[in-house]
């Protein structure tokens, strides 16, 4: 798990690095790229429900590179500050739930029951992975495992939104966070439960 960690990370740092030093030499502050990333979010949501799809997964995937920018930003120009990573959490929740409940009435609206279901759950499981983090690290534990974090769902849901046009794409991108979600709630309970053996 350490291992898949250090590679998300060096991965969003190879990513972002290059925009950061771009964006260190302009009055841009991590909390605007914050907000508009939240914004891009409320975009994204407002083309699933108007039924643009391939749109919204590209909207989606461009909201997901402005969430993990911001960190990279602040850190870049030693910006970084507590309410700074409490605002970025915050809006990151928000921003996946918007774009899930723009999914939901889009099913709402084709009373796609079983479907409703399936995307609440995915809502359910997503927030339940950034929870069990929060409230962890709030009692001072460690808790960066797990094998289906933010990212994975952004990208997962993103690729599903750009192949809606195949059968079922969307339904099934929501099927694979469901479950990767709730794998990855077990994996941190059981690698904080660890944690708290040898304390």
């Amino acid at each position: 798990m350490a291992r898949l960690y250090q590679i998300r990370k060096t991965i969003a740092y190879r990513v972002t690095e290059p925009v950061a030093r771009l964006l260190a030499r302009t009055a841009i502050t991590p909390t605007t790229i914050t907000w508009f990333g939240f914004l891009l979010s409320l975009g994204a949501a407002a083309l699933i429900i108007t039924g643009h799809l391939f749109a919204a997964g590209l909207v989606v995937l461009i909201a997901g590179f402005f969430d993990i920018l911001d960190g990279a930003l602040a850190r870049y120009t030693n910006r970084a500050t507590r309410f700074g990573a409490i605002l970025d959490s915050t809006l990151d929740r928000l921003s996946e739930a918007v774009v899930l409940l723009g999914i939901l009435v889009l099913y709402a609206r084709e009373q796609q029951v079983a479907h409703i279901l399936l995307v609440g759950v995915a809502l359910l499981g997503s927030l339940l992975v950034s929870y069990i983090r929060a409230r962890a690290e709030a009692l001072g534990l460690e808790c960066q495992a797990g094998l289906f974090t933010r990212a994975e769902r952004v990208v997962v849901l993103a690729l599903g939104l750009l192949l809606n046009q195949i059968a079922y794409a969307l339904v099934i991108a929501l099927a694979i966070i469901v479950v990767f979600s709730f794998i990855t709630v077990v994996q941190r309970l059981l690698y904080v439960w660890r944690q708290t053996k040898v304390k």
